[in-house]
């Protein structure tokens, strides 16, 4: 989904929707970005209201490769501590990969 979203097929709206997620801009301290996390089985992406607009752009795409990977499943099952940085490198991969295509 991500891929077509980038492409220009399907649009924010039609991903979000994909994947029962919602985005909510809020203030968060400045070195957070976005986060994302999974409640009553909707997605819900928190975006940092005081970065940039492409930053913003670019951490939501992020934020729906966490969804997209399965990751916010996984979490759960593992010590998330442990794992934090494999699950972003492999967020940011992810999305290096769909812009490369």
């Amino acid at each position: 989904m991500i891929k077509e979203l980038i492409r220009g097929s399907k649009t924010q709206n039609e991903v979000l929707n994909y994947y029962n997620a919602n985005i909510t801009y809020k203030e968060l301290p400045k070195s957070v970005y976005g986060i994302v996390f999974n409640y009553k089985g909707i997605n819900n992406i928190i975006i940092n209201k005081d970065i940039s607009y492409y930053k913003k752009r670019k951490t939501i795409l992020h934020e729906l490769a966490h969804i997209e990977l399965n990751q916010l499943e996984q979490c759960n099952k593992d010590l998330f501590a442990f794992y934090i940085n494999e699950y972003e490198d492999e967020a940011d991969r992810y999305i290096k990969n769909c812009l490369e295509v």
